[in-house]
């Protein structure tokens, strides 16, 4: 089957759309499709046009629907669908989809009630590729990965404020990696990186630098205002680094409601309450490992290769 996926334009970045999308060309090829990427419809001729983000690539959707109308579309929800509620643009995508995926159980909860029959929840696997960990590393201090573009919408300056706040006696040290997507929050990261000798802004890293990144550190925040289903989570705890994240429908969709590693959207002060805690309290930090580690089943890559075959066969039979 030809199957074409379509995503937001990157800008040359490296984005979670992107990666998304690249994930899924692996998978269906190896059920053996014949998958291609674009970050617009182009009026490609395909069996599937699987569109990730619903709201902005509600256009490509539209004329793909009028276009090929015997042809099927399958709508991936991102955070920004969703969250904090589906604009127009995003339930008319949901409309016209033949099947909706939800990346983690939260999701669903988003999709209006006349459409939730459509919707299937395929959490994102991640791979064990054996990135190094901290010890193998012997890296000293207390280092957190903070895996975020540079968008208002992560609030990304958030950790840099809590590590100000942290005791004088410690060794927290935020490592940020992010690429640029709103001008002015790079010059923020750069005069942060010299004037606040805990947090360093990184720039764009690769995927595999983003992996080695994580699995050198001992703890990744997430500090989205909405998240759909941050990948990078999944990542942390497939390499055995707990989580610290806003308390948010996509993270909790994934760690629980009950996860002792939550704050609220916004406030610096708990998350430095929780850093502080995470750094000097081991007890804390194995439970907060052992929370994640009983969550990785959810990322595993035959588990999403097996439901992918299964939405293809409930749609094409």
């Amino acid at each position: 089957m030809n199957v074409l996926i379509v995503y937001p334009e990157t800008k040359n970045t490296v984005t979670g759309n992107y990666c998304t999308a690249c994930q899924y060309k692996d998978i269906l090829t190896d059920l053996g499709h014949n998958v291609s990427l674009s970050e617009e419809y182009e009026g490609q001729g395909a069996e599937l046009l699987i569109a990730i983000n619903a709201q902005k690539k509600n256009r490509d959707i539209e004329r793909f629907a009028e276009a090929y109308p015997e042809s099927k579309i399958i709508v991936i929800l991102s955070g920004t669908d969703i969250y904090p509620e589906p604009s127009e643009r995003s339930i008319h995508s949901m409309r016209l989809a033949h099947s909706i995926i939800a990346l983690q159980q939260n999701g669903v909860k988003k999709v209006p009630d006349e459409m939730k029959e459509k919707v299937h929840v395929i959490i994102q696997s991640v791979i064990n590729d054996g990135s190094d960990s901290k010890s193998n590393l012997m890296r000293k201090g207390f280092d957190v990965a903070l895996v975020s573009n540079l968008r208002r919408v992560k609030d990304p300056f958030l950790a840099a404020e809590a590590a100000r706040m942290m005791p004088q006696e410690s060794e927290l040290r935020i490592h940020h990696a992010g690429f640029v997507l709103e001008p002015d929050l790079g010059e923020f990261a750069r005069k942060e990186t010299i004037s606040n000798e805990r947090y360093q802004w990184l720039g764009g890293l690769s995927s595999f630098e983003v992996r080695e990144l994580i699995s050198s550190c001992d703890i990744l925040i997430v500090t989205s205002k909405h998240e759909g289903a941050g990948r990078v989570i999944g990542e942390a705890i497939i390499n055995n680094v707990p989580v610290i994240s806003t308390r948010v429908d996509g993270v909790t969709g994934v760690l629980g409601d009950d996860y002792e590693g939550l704050f609220p959207v916004g406030d610096a002060s708990a998350l430095a309450t929780l850093l502080a805690r995470a750094e000097t309290d081991e007890e804390f930090l194995l439970k907060l490992k052992k929370s994640c580690m009983s969550k990785a089943f959810n990322f595993d890559p035959v588990t999403e290769k097996d439901s992918w075959n299964k939405v293809l066969e409930d749609l094409f039979g």
